[in-house]
């Protein structure tokens, strides 16, 4: 066991031989550290938080009590290989949230990028790789290998079906059923969601340019209504267009996925 000197540790938690808690980092109460778990500098771990696997945790991230970070997955498939979690920094993980270790089918690894919001209750499983500056909503689950990328909302009591990637600054209303890929920028709903727009008021948020977010209303509607196929539609944007945020819609549609897309009414 290493604990840095400047680290406090509650007398009722326990902190197993191998674990390393850093600089400035706590432990609260009855919470229980694994040992091959990292703390890194600033990591504040409340009372009645179990830290176990294989597991990283970012600078300044605060866990909440109750949640279980790091267990092996839910996957029949694990037959108990050496996995990880890793987690960055600056993230808030409320109460009663999971997140799982990866799988040897998967690439061994769940990733959680920085600056997240993860509400309670919800769930990120295993191989998840899950991008910065994201937020997961009350009871909301993200299943097996799924793909987040940065600026992504999931809406409350909404389901990611395995092998599913949101697209960067995408949006999933509340109640929703995602069972295919998401377009960057997209604005999804529904109980078996469908592509009901963009997330205009996440774009108006980071200041994007109005010939840009004109350029993706095009888009999209060039993805509804054009001639072809959905893939070829997005093929003649990327030819079409100057817009770096169409050309990053285009890069998605285009990229290696195993699911189909949400494609608009």
């Amino acid at each position: 066991m290493s604990v840095d000197p400047t680290a406090s540790i509650h007398p009722a938690a326990v902190v197993e031989d191998g674990a390393v808690v850093g600089p400035g980092a706590k432990v609260g109460a009855f919470s229980l550290i694994g040992p091959n778990v990292v703390l890194a500098a600033g990591v504040d771990v409340r009372s009645h938080v179990v830290l176990t696997g294989r597991t990283r945790v970012g600078e300044d991230t605060v866990i909440f009590p109750f949640s279980s970070i790091g267990e092996v997955p839910q996957d029949l498939k694990f037959g108990g290989e050496d996995t990880s979690l890793t987690i960055g920094a600056r993230n808030r993980i409320r109460e009663h949230v999971t997140m799982n270790t990866g799988t040897a089918q998967g690439g061994g690894e769940t990733i959680v990028g920085d600056d997240g919001l993860f509400m309670a209750g919800c769930h990120i499983a295993h191989d998840c790789r899950i991008g910065n500056r994201v937020i997961v909503v009350n009871q909301s689950a993200v299943a097996g290998h799924c793909q987040i990328e940065d600026d992504v909302i999931v809406g409350g009591l909404s389901g990611i079906h395995q092998w599913v990637r949101i697209g960067q600054g995408a949006i999933i209303g509340a109640l929703s059923m995602v069972t295919n890929d998401v377009v960057p920028y997209g604005l999804v709903a529904g109980p078996r969601a469908e592509l009901d727009g963009l997330n205009l008021v996440g774009l108006k948020r980071k200041g994007v340019a109005r010939s840009d977010i004109q350029a993706l209303r095009v888009a999209l509607l060039t993805l509804k209504q054009g001639e072809g196929t959905f893939l070829e539609r997005a093929k003649r944007l990327g030819d079409e267009t100057e817009s770096d945020y169409v050309h990053r819609m285009v890069t998605f549609i285009t990229g290696a996925s195993d699911r189909s897309f949400l494609v608009p009414k």
